[in-house]
């Protein structure tokens, strides 16, 4: 039987197969011996051993598509970053930092405002303009007046998405308006493992319908760039590539040569001035990092 494991705890595998609900598995030693270790999101075959306990052991991993490390999952269609569209603000310097780390594993990511009944239309469409500029999706949803939810299902559709963004922007509701019986799924994880609140700390990925999984991963309220020269850190800008050959100076960090062709491309409104602003602030990050 075939099935995509959901959630890992304390070397037990929960196996969630289409129709046949989920099972909780083993790992074979032959795993361990071969220094795989199985990751939330892996497609799996299994052996039942009893049906009616809904138990069985992890037999063969089939090949992965892509990996993260942090967190430890596996098989990302995309990611899906939440963040709130106010109270709180949106901190897009964080949002920044995920961005370049999501490109760095070849993940491409919608972005998802929620709370969007606290901004105008006008509002809305100023910060949707920061990213669409650059190319990503951005959806507005409000998980108090459940409006947007169609849109954000439209766009998880036969995808494994990543859910991901700071705590208190709305993620579990917007999670549970996708697929209300997620919480009910996660009680009974947490029966079965008699771990209660504690699983919240772990990824779980979340059947919604079809082919549609989303993961709920822990919130974060920080990110660290990983190492990189200073000078690669404009790759990750992609709205900077046009303008490039613009710049007279080869090797131009754009930050502080004259004659840029990315500082024009800023002044002329072609690249939005929060995005430089953050690419500024990120770029004298890496510059002052201490070498060992």
């Amino acid at each position: 039987m075939q099935g995509k494991i959901v959630k890992g705890i304390s070397g037990f595998y929960y196996v969630h197969a289409a129709e046949a609900g989920i099972y909780e598995c083993r790992a074979k030693g032959v795993f361990r011996q071969q220094k795989i270790k199985p990751l939330t999101g892996d497609n799996v075959e299994i052996a039942v051993i009893d049906e009616k306990e809904k138990t069985g052991n992890v037999e063969k991993i089939l090949p992965r598509k892509n990996e993260l490390v942090r967190p430890a999952v596996a098989n990302i269609d995309m990611a899906l970053v939440i963040f709130a569209a106010a109270s709180p603000q949106p901190n897009l310097n964080l949002l920044d930092r995920y961005l370049i780390l999501m490109q760095l594993s070849g993940i491409p990511v919608t972005i998802c405002f929620n709370k969007m009944e606290l901004l105008s239309s006008g509002e809305r469409q100023q910060l949707a303009g920061i990213y669409e500029q650059c190319g990503y999706p951005v959806l507005f949803t409000s998980a108090r007046q459940e409006t947007g939810i169609e849109a954000l299902r439209e766009a998880l559709a036969g995808k494994t998405a990543a859910a991901s963004g700071p705590s208190g922007v709305g993620k579990s509701s917007l999670i549970n308006l996708l697929q209300p019986q997620a919480f009910m799924e996660t009680g009974e994880i947490s029966r079965k493992i008699q771990r209660g609140k504690q699983t919240t700390r772990h990824t779980q990925l979340i059947y919604i319908e079809g082919s549609s999984y989303i993961m709920d991963t822990p919130g974060f309220s920080s990110l660290f760039l990983p190492e990189m020269e200073k000078e690669e850190l404009w790759h990750y800008y992609q709205e900077f590539e046009p303008f490039e050959p613009e710049c007279r100076f080869l090797g131009c960090s754009h930050a502080s040569e004259p004659d840029c062709g990315v500082k024009a491309a800023v002044e002329r409104g072609q690249i939005h001035p929060v995005r430089y602003e953050n690419y500024r602030l990120l770029y004298e990050e890496l510059k002052g990092r201490r070498k060992y």
